[in-house]
């Protein structure tokens, strides 16, 4: 069991607005990854819980627990409706709901055009992060994710609060491959736990595998921004990774506090939602 801890961040959309500024297309390439004593006490507090509880065997202990998706049913749209119960009334930036933010981006992917499934994934690919709703700490619902069982990329923001990890200490996980076979493909991998890895859980069997490579990977920033992993990747996952870079720009910068209206673009979701989901899934 993992501790109880206090919360490090003051809302998940501190993370949010942390990485989106990581990311900042309009600053200087070589302050990407400067992380300073500038760096809000919150958001290094949360990647220091992070990296030392995201463990292989706390991993495969919550893959375990939610893999049976027998917590509750309900729909995309009930689901979406359930998130939006997670009020975040500390935010400064924005007083939107979880709802509002999920339309925002999915109508910034339809208005550039891009698929139906697209779009429909910008909607929902926040949902895991009920799992706040279920109990978990922030440390395992929002963060960059990274592959476990296996040495840590340097690339990995803040990689010396892995020094209090646990899996420090065994040999195998330290070594470059680890656990895994090289170029075993990352469907393979065990990522650290968090909202992507429950949600693709979720819905694999109902979108396409680009979908689904968005939802999983799309925090997972040492791997398609920072280029690390590459000696466990595979051809699929070559494929994909185009799609998850296409992917990351309408989840980084679509944030904005001109509000959609919800109730009218409704219908429109709720008949993209019918074309790929049943009335219930299992979560």
């Amino acid at each position: 069991m993992v501790p109880a801890i206090d919360q490090p961040l003051a809302s998940l959309e501190d993370w949010d607005d942390h990485v989106r500024d990581r990311y900042d297309p309009n600053k200087p390439k070589d302050s990407f990854r400067q992380y300073t004593d500038a760096t809000p006490p919150g958001v290094r507090e949360f990647y220091r819980q992070n990296h030392t509880h995201q463990t292989l065997d706390f991993v495969l202990s919550k893959k375990r627990e939610y893999g049976s998706l027998d917590r509750r049913r309900m729909g995309i749209w009930q689901a979406l409706e359930y998130l939006n119960t997670l009020v975040d009334e500390s935010d400064p930036d924005t007083d939107l709901s979880q709802i509002e933010h999920c339309v925002q981006t999915a109508e910034a992917i339809r208005a550039a055009g891009e698929p139906d499934w697209m779009v429909l994934t910008g909607l929902i690919h926040d949902l895991g992060k009920i799992l706040c709703l279920f109990g978990e700490p922030q440390w395992a619902v929002v963060g960059d994710t990274f592959p476990v069982g296996c040495a840590w990329s340097p690339r990995i923001v803040y990689p010396e609060f892995f020094e209090a990890n646990p899996d420090r200490n065994v040999a195998k996980y330290q070594t470059l491959n680890g656990i895994y076979e090289p170029h075993v493909g990352l469907d393979q991998v065990h990522l650290s736990w968090g909202h992507d890895e429950y949600l693709s859980m979720v819905v694999r069997d109902h979108l396409p595998a680009e979908a689904i490579a968005m939802i999983r990977y799309h925090s997972c920033y040492p791997w398609h921004r920072e280029g690390a992993y590459a000696h466990l990747t595979n051809a699929h996952d070559a494929q994909m990774l185009p799609w998850v870079q296409r992917f990351n720009p309408f989840d980084l910068y679509t944030k904005s506090d001109s509000r959609p209206d919800v109730d009218a673009l409704r219908p429109f979701y709720e008949e993209l939602i019918a074309r790929y989901f049943p009335v219930e899934l299992r979560w």
